[in-house]
């Protein structure tokens, strides 16, 4: 259980300060991995998956009152809801509390039905984005549960999304950034108030969890592309660049990035046969350029209107003084480099979760959609 992790039991405690009736619930970000560049005591994000988020928010509204803003918390709990549910990413922040302990953290409430919806179809590619990449997991999902899986069919559709929009060949760490590049490319929070770097910084130090977490995945992709086992960032690699290899990649994309895709080639909402459209993209040489710019405009259009669901969730002052330490921190990060963490990988318990299911697949053949 949680023990088995040593790098997570600092965190236990907090789990103790909110409703316990989760389905799920991962922190991330740079208070739970060390990123390049950033030696500072950061601010710990955490994602609550909640079955009944209505009940969720009951719940933590006689428990934590101070960390909604005050005209919601005089609404409550089903006002607060509807606002999670019917805008955005489906997910309510509350940001900047302190707990207990003296932890600074920020934390999501989303349903277990909005996050799958998510993880499978990128409707949003928010925090299906956000599991892109290494997580500490506090609470597991239930076992055999659809979650489960669906979790690690999103890092199936990362691959071979990630593999249309890299050449034939490229290198290790090239290919995790492009795949950390899948939510961040397109979100406007990058045009300003994010760090340029951002997404080396979170690579670069994270590099052996982000192997941990692939290489299970990666075994279903033998047939295209080679990643050659070694310590070299540099190692190359290289893939099956054919039209036949990107229909199959595109083929297993989820489905909004492929409505999106039908559109583009169609030029317009018109009703064309999928398959016929996506077999034309796969022999468009501007392919990779095509889906590149359908899954800017997912995150653009998430990350625009999460982040003006913030204010009113935050309220306004809080909402000032969140942006304005992005900008700080963006600001600062274009000071010299400082010392990169040399982080030794854990057993991750998402990376469990990953070989768990893949094992269970394995005899079913590769990466079928989940329905």
């Amino acid at each position: 259980m949680l023990a088995k992790i040593p790098q997570v039991s600092p965190l236990r405690h907090l789990l103790r300060e909110f409703p316990g009736n989760v389905k799920f619930c991962f922190a991330y970000g740079s208070g739970v991995f060390r990123q390049a560049n950033n030696d500072n005591e950061n601010m710990l994000d955490l994602i609550f998956v909640a079955r009944n988020p209505n009940k969720w928010h009951a719940e933590n509204l006689q428990r934590n009152p101070g960390h909604y803003a005050h005209l919601l918390r005089l609404l409550g709990h089903k006002a607060i809801t509807r606002v999670q549910e019917g805008s955005g990413a489906n997910i309510y922040y509350n940001t900047l509390i302190r707990t207990s302990q003296g932890q600074l953290v920020k934390y999501g409430v989303i349903s277990e039905v909005s996050l799958m919806e998510d993880l499978l179809d990128w409707n949003h590619l928010y925090l299906s984005g956000r599991l892109h990449k290494p997580v500490k997991v506090l609470v597991e999902p239930d076992e055999g549960s659809q979650l489960r899986t669906a979790l690690v069919q999103n890092l199936h559709s990362a691959v071979h999304a990630t593999l249309l929009l890299l050449p034939e060949h490229f290198t290790e760490i090239e290919f995790f950034r492009k795949i950390t590049g899948l939510s961040y490319h397109g979100d406007f929070r990058m045009i300003f108030g994010e760090n340029k770097e951002k997404i080396n910084n979170i690579v670069a130090p994270q590099l052996a969890h982000f192997k941990q977490l692939y290489e299970p995945v990666l075994k279903h992709f033998d047939n295209y592309v080679d990643i050659p086992r070694s310590d070299d960032v540099a190692v190359a690699c290289h893939q099956d660049t054919s039209p036949a290899a990107k229909v199959h990649h595109l083929n297993h994309l989820p489905r909004t990035p492929q409505i999106k895709l039908v559109r583009a080639w169609s030029h317009g909402p018109r009703s064309r046969d999928t398959e016929d459209c996506l077999r034309a993209v796969a022999h468009d040489p501007e392919c990779c350029e095509i889906l590149e710019q359908c899954l800017k405009d997912i995150v653009w259009r998430s990350s625009v209107t999460q982040s003006l669901k913030g204010i009113v969730t935050a309220g306004l002052v809080k909402s000032v003084k969140y942006s304005g330490a992005k900008i700080i921190k963006m600001l600062q990060s274009n000071g010299p480099d400082r010392r990169t963490l040399a982080a030794k990988p854990d057993s991750s318990k998402i990376e469990k979760i990953v070989e768990a299911v893949v094992k269970k697949t394995e005899a079913k053949g590769t990466e079928k959609r989940v329905e």
